[in-house]
Protein backbone atom coordinates (compact mmCIF):
# COMPACT_ATOMS: atom_id res chain seq x y z
CA UNK A 1 0.00 0.00 0.00
CA UNK A 2 0.80 3.61 -0.77
CA UNK A 3 -0.09 6.66 0.66
CA UNK A 4 -0.78 10.10 -1.59
CA UNK A 5 2.68 11.28 -0.37
CA UNK A 6 4.45 8.25 -1.28
CA UNK A 7 4.70 6.56 1.83
CA UNK A 8 4.54 2.86 1.16
CA UNK A 9 3.47 0.10 3.42
CA UNK A 10 4.26 -3.21 4.13
CA UNK A 11 1.54 -5.09 5.09
CA UNK A 12 2.42 -7.56 8.35
CA UNK A 13 -1.14 -8.25 10.01
CA UNK A 14 -4.51 -7.91 8.36
CA UNK A 15 -6.65 -5.58 10.93
CA UNK A 16 -8.21 -8.62 12.57
CA UNK A 17 -4.53 -10.37 13.08
CA UNK A 18 -3.02 -7.23 14.63
CA UNK A 19 -1.85 -8.03 18.12
CA UNK A 20 -3.50 -6.56 21.36
CA UNK A 21 -0.80 -4.76 22.57
CA UNK A 22 0.64 -2.42 19.99
CA UNK A 23 3.81 -0.34 20.56
CA UNK A 24 3.06 2.16 18.24
CA UNK A 25 -0.25 2.84 16.03
CA UNK A 26 0.61 4.35 12.98
CA UNK A 27 -2.20 5.24 10.66
CA UNK A 28 -1.02 6.57 6.85
CA UNK A 29 -2.71 9.07 5.24
CA UNK A 30 -4.56 8.82 1.82
CA UNK A 31 -7.83 8.39 0.22
CA UNK A 32 -9.53 5.29 1.15
CA UNK A 33 -10.25 6.41 4.76
CA UNK A 34 -13.87 6.95 3.74
CA UNK A 35 -13.85 3.41 4.61
CA UNK A 36 -16.86 2.20 8.01
CA UNK A 37 -14.93 -0.41 10.04
CA UNK A 38 -15.93 -1.34 13.47
CA UNK A 39 -13.05 -3.35 14.26
CA UNK A 40 -10.44 -0.52 12.99
CA UNK A 41 -12.31 2.39 14.93
CA UNK A 42 -12.13 -0.15 18.46
CA UNK A 43 -8.91 -1.13 17.70
CA UNK A 44 -7.55 2.69 17.93
CA UNK A 45 -10.13 3.17 20.27
CA UNK A 46 -8.60 0.79 22.87
CA UNK A 47 -4.97 2.28 21.71
CA UNK A 48 -5.96 5.73 22.71
CA UNK A 49 -7.33 4.76 25.86
CA UNK A 50 -4.62 2.57 27.34
CA UNK A 51 -2.44 5.56 26.58
CA UNK A 52 -0.58 3.99 23.99
CA UNK A 53 1.12 5.69 20.91
CA UNK A 54 -1.73 6.25 17.94
CA UNK A 55 0.05 8.72 15.06
CA UNK A 56 -2.50 9.68 12.04
CA UNK A 57 -1.57 11.81 9.06
CA UNK A 58 -3.75 13.72 6.16
CA UNK A 59 -6.59 11.05 5.63
CA UNK A 60 -6.34 8.82 8.56
CA UNK A 61 -6.94 11.80 10.83
CA UNK A 62 -10.51 12.60 8.92
CA UNK A 63 -11.90 9.06 9.86
CA UNK A 64 -10.14 10.34 13.41
CA UNK A 65 -12.89 12.71 13.02
CA UNK A 66 -15.54 10.53 11.69
CA UNK A 67 -15.44 8.43 14.54
CA UNK A 68 -15.19 10.86 17.33
CA UNK A 69 -11.82 9.86 17.78
CA UNK A 70 -10.18 13.60 18.45
CA UNK A 71 -12.28 14.00 21.31
CA UNK A 72 -10.72 15.79 24.27
CA UNK A 73 -7.11 16.21 22.27
CA UNK A 74 -5.65 19.02 20.27
CA UNK A 75 -5.26 18.02 17.02
CA UNK A 76 -4.64 19.30 13.22
CA UNK A 77 -5.67 17.76 9.66
CA UNK A 78 -5.76 18.78 6.07
CA UNK A 79 -8.46 21.39 6.25
CA UNK A 80 -11.30 21.40 9.31
CA UNK A 81 -13.85 22.77 6.73
CA UNK A 82 -13.46 19.12 5.35
CA UNK A 83 -15.08 17.96 8.47
CA UNK A 84 -18.61 19.52 8.48
CA UNK A 85 -20.27 17.43 7.53
CA UNK A 86 -19.01 14.58 10.51
CA UNK A 87 -21.75 14.94 13.47
CA UNK A 88 -19.27 13.01 15.63
CA UNK A 89 -16.35 15.20 15.53
CA UNK A 90 -17.18 18.08 18.07
CA UNK A 91 -14.40 19.34 19.55
CA UNK A 92 -13.73 22.27 16.77
CA UNK A 93 -11.96 24.45 19.53
CA UNK A 94 -9.25 21.64 19.85
CA UNK A 95 -8.07 22.27 16.10
CA UNK A 96 -4.78 23.64 15.32
CA UNK A 97 -3.68 25.74 12.48
CA UNK A 98 -0.45 23.82 12.20
CA UNK A 99 1.50 21.40 10.01
CA UNK A 100 1.57 18.74 13.28
CA UNK A 101 0.15 18.18 16.91
CA UNK A 102 1.07 16.21 19.52
CA UNK A 103 -0.80 16.25 22.59
CA UNK A 104 -1.00 13.76 25.09
CA UNK A 105 -0.71 9.55 23.23
CA UNK A 106 -1.73 11.32 19.43
CA UNK A 107 0.30 13.04 16.72
CA UNK A 108 -2.33 14.14 14.08
CA UNK A 109 -0.36 15.78 11.00
CA UNK A 110 -1.65 17.03 7.39
CA UNK A 111 -0.65 15.51 4.19
CA UNK A 112 1.95 17.62 3.54
CA UNK A 113 3.81 17.49 7.37
CA UNK A 114 5.89 14.53 6.63
CA UNK A 115 9.11 15.92 8.28
CA UNK A 116 6.59 17.58 11.38
CA UNK A 117 4.93 14.14 11.95
CA UNK A 118 8.21 12.08 12.03
CA UNK A 119 9.73 14.45 14.29
CA UNK A 120 6.82 14.62 16.57
CA UNK A 121 6.22 10.73 16.44
CA UNK A 122 10.20 10.03 17.49
CA UNK A 123 9.19 12.39 20.51
CA UNK A 124 6.21 11.14 21.69
CA UNK A 125 8.12 7.33 21.89
CA UNK A 126 11.34 9.09 23.93
CA UNK A 127 13.07 8.10 20.88
CA UNK A 128 16.54 10.10 21.51
CA UNK A 129 16.97 13.06 23.28
CA UNK A 130 15.03 16.04 21.77
CA UNK A 131 17.59 17.84 20.45
CA UNK A 132 19.17 15.04 18.70
CA UNK A 133 15.76 14.30 17.33
CA UNK A 134 15.83 18.42 16.38
CA UNK A 135 19.00 17.74 14.64
CA UNK A 136 18.16 15.03 12.23
CA UNK A 137 15.00 16.23 11.02
CA UNK A 138 16.96 19.98 10.77
CA UNK A 139 19.23 17.89 8.22
CA UNK A 140 16.56 17.12 6.17
CA UNK A 141 14.56 20.24 6.48
CA UNK A 142 17.25 22.28 5.70
CA UNK A 143 19.21 20.56 3.29
CA UNK A 144 23.09 18.82 3.85
CA UNK A 145 24.40 22.44 3.21
CA UNK A 146 22.93 24.58 4.98
CA UNK A 147 22.80 21.53 8.07
CA UNK A 148 26.67 22.08 7.53
CA UNK A 149 26.40 25.90 7.75
CA UNK A 150 24.25 25.60 11.15
CA UNK A 151 25.71 22.32 13.20
CA UNK A 152 28.72 21.28 11.00
CA UNK A 153 29.37 18.39 8.87
CA UNK A 154 27.63 15.78 10.61
CA UNK A 155 30.32 13.01 9.18
CA UNK A 156 33.29 14.37 10.19
CA UNK A 157 34.42 13.79 13.68
CA UNK A 158 34.59 17.14 15.91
Amino acid sequence: MISIGGFKTIVDYLISEIPVKIDLLVLIGGNFWSIKNEYLRELITKQLRSKRPVAAICGAVDFLAQNRLLTRYKHTGNAQYLWQSYSNYTNHDDFVETQAVKDLNLVTANGTASLEFTKLVLKLLDFFPEPEIDKTIALHELGFYKYCDTYSNPYLAN
